[in-house]
């Protein structure tokens, strides 16, 4: 390659911004500006400096520029570049240095990422860091709260910061407030509510605590709204869901997403669900709790999509659960399946389980390609598939799960990252190391990208499974959570050798029940924190 005639400077501009555009923008600024007068101009070129994200992000942390490269951005490159910028996505530490570096004259689209609550409020309230951008030119406004430093303790600070929001970004279209984890930071702005109207918000997307907030956000005051997502933590009837029962015309794409179980679907949702008479998408992801028989096709279209004659998209992850009493009827899933045949348009998976020990029956019933990042509850009855933005997995049985089924697992998740297993019952069929001929060596189970494994409420086989390498092959940073005692059985008080090799590629393990971690102990896992 070294003695090819043809360089980078020889090729036309169309083929260096096909290249270049398969980088970030931030690394074609910082290492072609300056450079010289060809390549600056390609750098300066609307494609590398509208959309400009001033942070990093990996496993969903962000992480500020390198500081030399920071440097060179806030002493010459955003100079430069300033009047061309129309969208900046910036993480905390460098954020007020950057929108104080000079000022953006175009800019409409303004992302900040990894926000704690102290540095929301300080921002919102003392504005003088927007001193360089035209707030009233915004219309485009994403705040993600960081999931890993202090939660909101008042809904006093709730209204304060939202509050603020629409005071300053007075011809806001897009919001996203909230956390980028569904978890933890969530917003409830409780009675009395805010005084808040704004009449250009179009869209909006929001993690919220109860249902009456969910309703506040939908009272009239922000009439213009066609597009909703939001998450909530709860689902339940309170004091305050308190419902006009007011249509909602403009509304024309809604998301509700909640994992908690509610008791409230045919009470709750479904009524509210009315008032959308002109929805066109609807995107329904719930774990319902619930006692007249599983939700299926045949009551989706009795009681939402006869409703709703306008829509045209129709998406759906639903986890029920049905408490079992002496009599029960337990659905096949070809029953359950038959009952989509109207739905044309989606591809529709059900999965039905019968838990005895439990005293409940379990219906799955989603439209697939599936999008979510998790999937839980799997079973034995798990239909497969392939689920490649799926990275954390649960599994459930009252059966137990064979080598086979972990092979299924990581045919259907190639890049789970998370794995936690919930299984009391041993294995029947335990591996010899041989399949039935004698002859052939099973198939290895493979999970590449598995950083998390969790077996604390799994019996010895799911372990000893795990630590045996000719078994499955754990990829190295593995973080394992098992049972101290049910470790210490499985390798032998720490002596075993076949399961010595996948214990050296863990890089924590979480001991319960541990009465202290002994040299002994320490010695088995020479390179993993234990604790």
């Amino acid at each position: 390659m070294e003695h090819l005639p043809i360089k980078l400077n020889d090729l036309p501009d169309e083929i260096i911004v096909f290249i270049l555009r398969k980088l970030y923008n931030v690394d074609v600024l910082y290492s072609l500006v300056g450079v010289n007068k060809r390549f600056s101009a390609i750098a300066h070129d609307s494609i590398f400096t509208s959309r400009l994200t001033l942070t990093y992000f990996s496993n969903d942390f962000t992480y500020p520029l390198p500081d030399p490269m920071l440097d060179r951005f806030c002493s010459k490159i955003l100079h430069e570049i300033h009047h061309k910028i129309k969208r900046l996505h910036l993480e905390p530490t460098s954020m007020q240095r950057i929108l104080l570096a000079t000022n953006y004259p175009n800019l409409c689209e303004l992302g900040l990422y990894s926000i704690d609550v102290e540095e929301a409020v300080s921002l919102f309230i003392d504005d003088t860091t927007f001193t360089g951008v035209d707030k009233s030119q915004i219309s485009s406004l994403i705040i993600d709260m960081n999931r890993n430093k202090k939660k909101i303790s008042t809904t006093d600070i709730n209204k304060i910061i939202f509050t603020r929001i629409f005071t300053m970004f007075t011809n806001l279209q897009y919001l996203t407030f909230g956390p980028s984890s569904n978890w933890d930071q969530r917003f409830s702005f409780d009675t009395p509510f805010p005084n808040i109207i704004s009449l250009n918000l179009l869209e909006l997307h929001i993690c919220v605590t109860y249902f009456s907030d969910l309703l506040y956000l939908l009272d009239g005051r922000f009439n213009q709204l066609h597009t909703l997502h939001v998450n909530i933590f709860r689902i339940k009837c309170n004091p305050s869901t308190i419902d006009s029962g007011e249509k909602l015309p403009n509304l024309k794409s809604f998301s509700l997403y909640s994992d908690l179980r509610t008791h409230v679907y045919d009470e709750l949702i479904v009524p509210f669900l009315h008032r959308m008479l002109n929805l066109e998408k609807l995107d329904l992801h719930l774990m319902v709790d619930r006692h007249k028989g599983f939700i299926n096709g045949n009551d989706f279209k009795k009681n939402i999509i006869n409703y709703m004659p306008q829509l045209n998209k129709f998406t759906f992850n639903i986890r029920l659960f049905n408490h079992i009493s002496n009599k029960f009827n337990l659905p096949s899933n070809e029953d359950i399946q038959y009952t989509f045949k109207d739905l044309k348009d989606n591809q529709v998976i059900s999965c039905v389980d019968l838990f005895q020990e439990e005293k409940h029956r379990y219906c799955h019933i989603y439209s697939y390609p599936y999008r979510m990042k998790y999937y839980d509850h799997i079973s034995n009855n798990f239909p497969g598939g392939l689920f490649k933005y799926v990275h954390k997995v649960s599994l459930y049985d009252e059966y137990p799960f064979e080598h086979d089924f972990f092979l299924r697992i990581e045919k259907s998740f190639p890049f789970m990252k998370e794995l936690t297993i919930f299984n009391v019952k041993p294995q029947k069929n335990k591996l010899n190391r041989k399949s039935k001929n004698g002859n052939q060596e099973l198939s290895i189970v493979k999970y590449p990208h598995l950083i998390r494994l969790d077996l604390f409420q799994a019996h010895d086989d799911y372990i000893e499974q795990f630590l045996v390498d000719t078994e499955i092959c754990l990829p190295n940073h593995v973080h394992l959570s098992v049972n101290y005692e049910a470790m210490k059985r499985v390798t032998e008080n720490f002596t075993r050798n076949t399961t010595r090799i996948n214990c050296t590629k863990l890089r924590s393990l979480c001991l319960a029940g541990a009465n202290g971690i002994t040299k002994h102990v320490k010695d088995y896992f020479p390179h993993t924190k234990v604790f």
